[in-house]
């Protein structure tokens, strides 16, 4: 039997551990990938402290994946072997109804595929996934470039596409980090009025260099009175994990306009006035489904939007890991199977 790395957890809480395995066989509806990246994400922390009910151990996690098909279960319409593919955290659906295809996984009771949580994800060097989880990658999109969008891309560029925000509308992206130098991207290639919010001046050379309009230095001034000086903000997405710093922007909204949540912070206060008196609306938003995958891939393949990522060879998999949650990689931090 064909033998592969593999990075695991066995237990909740336990530690990442290299190992060696059966290279897995796809199943009916079931594709096989040679993973060539995988993208070090905080979500993988559900797998890594068990935080969601019932997974079983042990467990590959890893939720960004950029590969090459290598082998295909029955069943399988429209995929190829050979063919490049990515695989993300939304890890196949049933089709008895259109509830995660819509993007709303979470409201279906029969929802049940989370890569790298009800199956081995990828840090790992083979992968099996469903295929309706499966994405075309675009030729000339490399794997550690392709990567980090199979998360952290598709839930920015979806989150915005998705807001109700039309070109020349004033967009505000708070944070610039994993998530937020993404946002930046995506807001400016789509046509917004980009202003990028983050704290300390030393940022605002990167939030230009990443296409904003605007630089809001949040220590020195008030991010929302700043943005009502400008009109307020149509959307202001979200991406960090700081409560304070979400209240605190928030009033910068122009009526109608929508607080996009996609960082996971502690509690936030929401004013009802602000709401009622502007129409205005708070809302969370997760990643996407394969589909949406492959449109962020199409997207920043044509528009030029690049993850700024640490890279690291499997086998350093804890370390990268670590560095992730330890809040030390500044942007994003991938897993490149090919490095040795």
């Amino acid at each position: 039997m064909p033998k592969m790395r593999a990075v695991q957890v066995s237990k909740a809480r336990g530690p990442l551990e290299l190992v060696e395995r059966d290279v897995p066989d796809p199943g009916p509806g079931s594709v096989r990938i040679k993973i060539e990246a995988c993208g070090v994400c905080h979500s993988d922390s559900v797998t890594v402290e068990g935080l969601f009910p019932g997974i079983p151990y042990p467990r590959v996690p890893g939720h960004e994946v950029v590969g090459v098909i290598d082998a295909i279960g029955s069943g399988v319409i429209g995929l190829t072997v050979g063919q490049r593919a990515g695989v993300g955290w939304n890890g196949g659906y049933c089709t008895y109804c259109s509830a995660c295809r819509r993007g709303e996984m979470f409201a279906c009771q029969s929802y049940t595929a989370v890569t790298g949580i009800t199956y081995d994800g990828g840090y790992a060097e083979y992968l099996v996934a469903p295929a309706l989880a499966v994405a075309a990658v675009p030729e000339g999109l490399g794997p550690i470039d392709g990567a980090p969008l199979m998360c952290a891309g598709v839930t920015t560029f979806n989150a915005l596409r998705n807001s109700g925000a039309r070109s020349g509308d004033l967009v505000a992206v708070l944070g610039l980090g994993g998530l937020g130098h993404l946002g930046v991207q995506f807001a400016a290639k789509m046509g917004f009025r980009t202003v990028a919010i983050a704290r300390g001046k030393d940022k605002e050379p990167l939030a230009r260099q990443l296409g904003a309009w605007r630089y809001i230095d949040s220590q020195a001034q008030d991010p929302a009175a700043e943005l009502n000086t400008l009109g307020g903000a149509k959307v202001i997405l979200a991406t960090v994990t700081n409560a304070d710093a979400m209240t605190a922007t928030m009033g910068g909204l122009g009526a109608n306009g929508t607080f996009l949540v996609l960082g996971a912070a502690g509690d936030i206060t929401v004013s009802p006035l602000l709401l009622i008196m502007g129409m205005r609306s708070v809302k969370g938003w997760y990643s996407g489904t394969a589909i949406d995958s492959q449109d962020t891939l199409n997207f920043s393949l044509l528009s030029g939007v690049r993850s700024m990522n640490e890279v690291y060879p499997l086998e350093r998999a804890a370390e990268a890991y670590e560095r992730m949650m330890s809040g030390k990689a500044r942007f994003r931090v991938v897993l490149d199977m090919r490095m040795k």
